[in-house]
């Protein structure tokens, strides 16, 4: 998990995080169960005042 407040979270390097086909809802988040218009680390940040909890890095390609 990333220590917060040292670093700022990547989504596009988080395991959770994914592109929807949804126009008025690219971006997703499995770990927290929703889709929105900006990345989820940022929503998170503007509803919790806090990093996001739920990081975890994509497994590295073999």
């Amino acid at each position: 998990m990333q220590e917060q407040g040292t670093n700022k979270i990547n989504c596009n390097k988080c395991k959770y995080f994914y592109i929807t086909w949804e126009k008025e809802f690219p971006y997703g988040c499995k770990a927290m169960g929703f889709k929105s218009k900006n990345m989820p680390n940022r929503v998170t940040r503007e509803v919790s005042q806090r990093q996001c909890l739920s990081f975890e890095p994509k497994d590295e390609p073999r």
